[in-house]
């Protein structure tokens, strides 16, 4: 019997609700993935004003308020492997670099760095400060993959959704799930 990924996605508060509506539409179709979610209030307003109502049920997962510390994975016992942080605000970047665990993505961020498990953060700003890209540094030297929404061309995506789906795409690539899509000379 093939063993359950276990995935918390922690959707911020900046702008980039789509890239989290296509990783939570890709997700859903899979078998063997228990998926772990902490969305934030201002994810939620976010998410209405780019994409429109937000609506949990639509999905198979296990939702959790952004405060509820009994989530499992707010511990390292739960073992879940894996957390992809999709959008990061460079607010909840700068709480999770510095190990401020003042609620349930900076606490499961916490304790997938200190069980040297893979958290993916999906960082989405421009232009960068100095602040920014040091908090950047510090998050890849604990051991996190930091993966800026910057979609690729080079498949020719015909609209938003695809060429969203290219960053999509290697999220999905580090979280070591196998799929059919472009690969760059193949």
């Amino acid at each position: 019997m093939k063993e359950t990924k276990k995935i918390v996605l922690a959707i911020g508060g900046s702008s980039g609700s789509i890239y989290a509506k296509l990783l939570m539409d890709r997700l859903s179709k899979l078998e063997n993935i228990k998926v772990g979610v902490c969305v934030s209030k201002n994810a939620i307003i976010n998410w209405e004003i780019e994409i429109g109502p937000f609506d949990a049920k639509h999905y198979p997962f296990d939702f959790y308020d952004a405060n509820d510390f009994n989530a499992p994975f707010a511990s390292g016992s739960a073992q879940y492997n894996y957390m992809v942080v999709c959008p990061c605000s460079m607010g909840l970047l700068a709480r999770m670099a510095q190990g401020v665990s003042n609620d349930l993505s900076t606490r499961a961020a916490d304790v997938i760095l200190k069980e040297k498990r893979k958290l993916i953060v999906v960082a989405r700003e421009m232009p960068l400060s100095t602040i920014h890209i040091n908090n950047m540094l510090l998050l890849d030297s604990a051991g996190a993959l930091i993966m800026p929404a910057s979609p690729s061309f080079y498949s020719q995506p015909k609209d938003i959704e695809a060429l969203c789906m290219t960053v999509v795409d290697r999220v999905l690539d580090h979280l070591d799930i196998k799929q059919d899509t472009y690969r760059w000379g193949e």
